[in-house]
């Protein structure tokens, strides 16, 4: 598919939520050594620092999460249970710590390179479905944590992608989480078949 232009910014100095909303249907792509993945959002969730009990910021400022205190439109990559990495995008201005969780997306580049970091056998749809997966895919690890995705220069980028109209976007509460569990900031594409479990049993 073709790809815009990066996103400033300016993109990412906006409330949690809104930045979510807007990232469906942009690009993620990831430079490697072995070549270059890149995948189509189609899930998010919002996370609103220390005003949201789900946040890893809720308690302040720690080793892990403070990254997401510093300037908008940086990655903040943790390891989840021990097991796997998730990408989130740093959002709103420095000092509200906040970020955008990517659940799902769709390899449109590098699906060959992206397969191989998946269990053998696994294909597209659920290529990059879910959030462990959607960092493997793009091969993503404690060295992608606070890259700045708005500069070329960097081998973490967000460019501009499809435009994704409000009647194709179901909005609900976030999952997997014990906290703040009613809040609606979970974004996906309406009948998109790379939506993570729990969305298209819901579209």
């Amino acid at each position: 598919m073709r790809r815009g232009a990066l996103l400033p910014r300016g993109f990412y100095a906006r409330p949690a939520d809104v930045v979510a909303r807007d990232l469906l249907g942009c690009v993620v792509e990831v430079d490697g050594p072995d070549g270059l993945v890149a995948v189509r959002v189609v899930e998010t969730e919002a996370y609103a620092g220390e005003d949201d009990p789900a946040s890893h910021a809720w308690r302040g400022r720690t080793p892990r999460s403070g990254v997401m205190f510093g300037p908008p439109g940086h990655t903040y990559v943790y390891f989840s249970y021990g097991m796997h990495w998730a990408l989130n995008l740093v959002c709103e201005p420095e000092g509200r710590a906040a970020a955008v969780l990517l659940r799902a997306g769709e390899v449109v580049e590098g699906v060959e390179l992206a397969a191989s970091r998946r269990r053998p056998g696994t294909a597209m749809p659920r290529l990059a479905s879910g959030p462990a997966n959607l960092a493997a895919c793009l091969g993503l690890d404690a060295a992608s944590n606070g890259l700045d995705v708005t500069t070329t220069a960097s081998r973490v980028r967000v460019r501009r992608g499809s435009t994704t109209r409000d009647d194709d976007v179901r909005v609900g509460p976030r999952i997997g989480i014990s906290r703040a569990v009613d809040v609606p900031w979970r974004f996906r594409i309406v009948g998109d078949a790379h939506v993570s479990g729990a969305g298209r049993l819901n579209s």
